[in-house]
């Protein structure tokens, strides 16, 4: 099997971890597939510590410029020392968040300018663009409630304290990137059971990184329904 870098996106509380665990899971279980689960901004030693300074909130008195330059400084350190050798060891990718977040939360969100944007991220990501990007879509209230629940008592992030209206803005800007992307972006339902959208989430993957096998899971299980049958007439028959 090629090794593929999958990415997750999409705002505060979709459920892009969990999702992200069950896609590791199944591929390994179904199809063999090794993979590598990290996040962003992190990933690496350095990225964890911009992680933090991102998050605390320290660096967002400097405006959504920083915001950037500091996303894609751990970007490029998360690419050199973990995405890239990754992959070039045949293993598969799962990050959640990636370039995407960066022109949704500092571009659309936080109006820096697309040309800014896509200049700092053409630095650090270069040729590393995603086969495949999952956008988790659902409702900003429900998302924010999710999110709050999973925090519990600690403390809201840089951006998960952010009002409903920017988080819903930030919505809008993930759901248009199928339709600006189509051939890496695929939007998919977060609403209801963990299992459900993780079905979702399995079929966007294996109709486009695994066709073959897609194709093949359907005749496999049409042989043994057939197999199952004539075992059961054979029977009744003796």
């Amino acid at each position: 099997m090629p090794a593929h870098f999958i990415t997750f996106e999409g705002g505060e509380g979709v459920g892009k971890t969990t999702q992200i665990s069950l896609l590791a899971e199944r591929l390994k279980s179904e199809l063999g597939v090794e993979s590598v689960m990290t996040r962003e901004p992190g990933g690496s030693a350095r990225a964890e510590q911009l992680r933090e300074l991102i998050l605390s909130g320290a660096a967002e008195q400097y405006g959504p410029f920083a915001e950037a330059v500091l996303f894609n400084m751990a970007r490029a350190d998360h690419i050199a020392e973990l995405i890239a050798p990754s992959l070039k060891a045949g293993k598969t990718v799962i990050c959640d968040r990636f370039m995407d977040s960066t022109r949704v939360y500092q571009g659309v969100s936080g109006d820096l300018p697309s040309d800014i944007v896509l200049g700092l991220e053409q630095v650090a990501v270069g040729k590393t663009i995603p086969d495949l990007t999952l956008v988790l879509d659902i409702d900003a209230k429900t998302a924010m409630e999710r999110a709050g629940a999973r925090r519990g008592s600690e403390e809201a992030d840089r951006f998960e304290k952010e009002a409903l209206d920017i988080q819903a803005a930030r919505r809008r800007a993930f759901r248009k990137l199928p339709e600006t992307y189509p051939d890496r972006c695929v939007l998919i339902n977060a609403r209801g059971k963990e299992a459900a959208v993780s079905e979702r989430v399995w079929k966007a993957v294996s109709e486009r990184l695994y066709p073959d096998t897609a194709a093949i899971v359907p005749d496999a299980m049409a042989q043994l329904d057939q197999a199952v049958a004539e075992l059961v007439s054979t029977e009744a028959e003796s």
